[in-house]
């Protein structure tokens, strides 16, 4: 017998075996105990949640073919269209105003029209702009009407128009045409340039004022993980014209001189009067910034599992988990949106989130001094593609396409581009080991549901976590990782960053991210109550010979919004709470308590000329009064015309009063960001991480999580090994057999 054919017998002779001891070790047990349990049912009526859902696949079509034959103008597809052309730029829900949704959902009445919010940039019109349009009802468009003067004041300037793919595309041809035949030697010898070996990125904003449409765009070798492979090279396009032929060259860059055109820097060249850097092209094995793996894989690590099937139910776009329920879907510009947030059937929240991210980089190159993406423009949620099983999220996780309809006539999808899990963080969410007078040990371990996305834009990859706690408290999280933007390394370059490669200036910058959240604490009518801390000087009143600094607790209602607006870099009352009219048990307010962790860089200068744009970066903390006319802090408009913001979030501000009224609390969470040689390949997760908690805070009379079924307690007396004592006992059993997984499969490539 071969040595190859004893090694396959011995193999399945193991197998055979462990198939008997998993049988042995579950024999005895009831069959229910070996088989996936249902989860708890949500006593929430069937299909509310659907007031909330993103629109299908079959709605966006039905949408863009009522545009198509009603507007009674021609419609070129996005993904082709030139300057000059109309398209429809995008399509997505036209979320219901609340006082309808709450009448539905609260009072019996009527379910609210569903309708679509339709984009369309008109560039083949006497006065270009863009337009917005309400489509409805769905499934079956019957009317549109345009909204944009209702939201904006008056058509939306046509130059503020965000970048399609295809202008892109036409700039790059404009490069390859135009721009670097002007420079054969100076590309040939210095970029060994063969028409595909470099890689473009845009700078944005595109210029100085309103109605500029002027880009610096940075070259780097195209290679695995180009971000960190500036060449020196940078280019500042004109393309503010409608016809593409008319665009131009204003300003080149290299390796820390202007010139005005390609020509002048070839004939410097020519004339042996340029500095230059000869960059080779870099074998594929010694790529800096490479992610291939440096060693084989390894023994697997640690898995995650439920032994007897998910805890949590996922119905449609609504999750429930142990007294949670949660509806959530994804817009395609600003990313994950939560509605309706209800804890043991009682709405703790009616909308959660993102409203914009924001990264601004600091160099010595024009490229990257210029550079403050407000990624909401870009695209948050079309971006956030296939999740990564068993690495993104755990292997297990529930995962959830997600459909979108942007720059094409064509809805696209996102195939598992969601993942919603059961999380056991390893640590207790409470816990006592009893060592006087009674002798116990009581805990419960800090199991939370998660709902996780994940984009990825032009190099970060943001990781979007929002989780639900069984104390009645909500995490909201993200982390930065992905490559970081670099700039040629030259000059004074590390007063901008650190030197991370031969050429690689890992250049500073700020990430600031916004969040919308609209808490209903006992109701839609709630006030905003601090408390802190203070120390007083008291003469002991026993014997009033000694002094005892004491703390006492200072408690305040903010009356105004002006009150409410805490600025980036100033301290925050501790605790900061949206209270109810209502008591609880002991006579205090049924609360929601707001607690921030941010990191966050220092805010732009107010008198910058495009503050505006971002100010709510102004503040980490602004509560305003709930209004319909105000949904958004940004806009996907504020990034090619920061100067003249469509929406300026400063203005929502405006002393009103904030006493029992529906309140939002605005949230700004970020990090400054000094690269280091530790970031390439990647930045990495750990210590890059912000948010924020909503805990409750005096909202219930005790902490809900007793509970919960998970918890566990036994006495001295007790026989802490018996499965009937404690829960944990059972899992020897309960856990004896690897699970079935289900095979790997990666398609995120397909869509790109």
């Amino acid at each position: 017998m071969s040595l190859k054919t004893m090694l396959i017998l011995l193999g399945l002779a193991l197998a055979t075996i462990f198939a008997l001891v998993c049988v042995l070790l579950t024999r005895g047990r009831s069959p229910s105990s070996c088989q996936h349990l249902p989860p708890e049912h949500e006593d929430i009526e069937d299909g509310q949640s659907l007031v909330f859902a993103d629109l299908t696949p079959e709605e966006m079509s039905q949408v863009v073919r009522y545009l198509q034959g009603n507007l009674g103008v021609p419609l070129v597809e996005a993904w082709r269209a030139k300057p000059s052309d109309n398209c429809i730029a995008s399509v997505d829900l036209q979320v219901p105003a609340k006082a309808e949704v709450l009448r539905f959902l609260d009072a019996g009445g009527a379910r609210p029209a569903r309708e679509a919010l339709a984009v369309l940039y008109f560039g083949n019109q006497a006065e270009p702009n863009i337009s917005e349009y309400v489509v409805g009802p769905l499934p079956l468009p019957g009317y549109h009407r345009d909204v944009t003067v209702q939201k904006y004041g008056g058509k939306v300037p046509y130059h503020r128009r965000p970048t399609l793919a295809v202008e892109y595309k036409q700039i790059g041809g404009f490069l390859k045409s135009q721009v670097f035949p002007s420079a054969p030697a100076f590309m040939q010898q210095v970029m060994e340039y063969d028409g595909a070996n470099l890689a473009v990125v845009t700078a944005a904003p595109r210029g100085f004022q309103s109605g500029d449409r002027v880009t610096w765009f940075v070259l780097f070798q195209n290679v695995s993980g180009f971000f960190v492979h500036p060449v020196g090279l940078e280019v500042l396009v004109d393309h503010r014209d409608l016809q593409v032929s008319r665009w131009q060259l204003h300003k080149v860059f290299y390796n820390g001189r202007y010139f005005a055109s390609t020509g002048d820097l070839e004939q410097e060249f020519v004339a042996g009067l340029l500095e230059v850097v000869r960059l080779k092209q870099p074998r594929a094995d010694a790529v800096l910034g490479s992610m291939r793996p440096r060693r084989p894989p390894g023994f697997p690590a640690p898995l995650q599992f439920e032994p007897q099937g998910p805890r949590y139910s996922v119905r449609d776009n609504r999750v429930t988990f142990q007294g949670w329920s949660i509806a959530f879907g994804m817009n395609p510009n600003t990313g994950p949106r939560l509605f309706d947030i209800r804890y043991r059937g009682e709405r703790i929240v009616y909308e959660l989130s993102l409203q914009e991210a924001l990264a601004l980089y600091g160099s010595n190159c024009p490229g990257g001094m210029s550079t403050r993406y407000l990624d909401g423009s870009f695209g948050i949620g079309r971006f956030a593609y296939e999740l990564v099983r068993g690495l993104d999220c755990p292997y297990t996780a529930t995962y959830v396409d997600r459909h979108y309809l942007a720059e094409a006539d064509t809805p696209k999808t996102n195939k598992n581009s969601l993942c919603i899990f059961e999380h056991d963080s390893a640590l207790p969410l409470r816990r006592h080991f009893s060592d006087s007078q009674s002798f116990y040990y009581g805990g419960l371990r800090r199991n939370t549901l998660v709902i996780r996305t994940i984009s990825t834009l032009i190099n970060y990859d943001y990781i979007w976590d929002f989780m639900f706690h069984s104390s009645g408290a909500v995490e909201v999280r993200v982390h930065a990782t992905g490559y970081i933007s670099s700039s040629f390394f030259h000059g004074q370059g590390t007063d901008y960053g650190n030197r991370v490669g031969p050429h690689t200036l890992g250049t500073m910058h700020l990430h600031h991210i916004h969040y919308k959240v609209d808490l209903d604490v006992d109701g839609q009518l709630n006030s905003l109550e601090t408390q802190d801390m203070e120390y007083e000087f008291v003469k002991d009143p026993w014997s009033t010979q000694n002094t005892i600094e004491r703390p006492y607790l200072r408690r305040e209602r903010l009356q105004k919004e002006d009150e409410a607006a805490f600025p980036l870099s100033a301290p925050m009352p501790r605790y900061l709470s949206f209270v109810s009219p209502n008591p609880n048990k002991w006579e205090h307010p049924r609360s929601y308590r707001v607690q921030i962790i941010s990191f966050a860089g220092k805010h732009l200068p107010t008198n910058s000329s495009m503050e505006r744009s971002v100010s709510w970066g102004r503040y980490q903390l602004a509560v305003t009064r709930r209004k319909e006319e105000e949904p958004t802090s940004s806009s996907i408009y504020n990034q090619n015309d920061p100067w003249t913001p469509t929406v300026a979030f400063a203005d929502f501000i405006n002393n009103e009063t904030i006493t029992n009224q529906d309140l939002v609390a605005w949230i700004t969470v970020g990090f400054l960001h000094i690269p280091h040689a530790e970031d390439v390949p990647n930045t990495v997760t750990v210590g890059n991480g912000v948010g924020f908690f909503l805990r409750p805070y005096n909202y219930f009379n005790e902490d809900p999580s007793v509970d919960s079924a998970d918890s566990v307690y036994f006495s001295s007396e007790q026989d802490a090994g018996a499965c009937g004592a404690n829960p944990l006992a059972c899992l020897s059993s309960a856990a004896a057999c690897v699970p079935r997984l289900p095979p790997f499969h990666f398609g995120g490539f397909l869509n790109l």
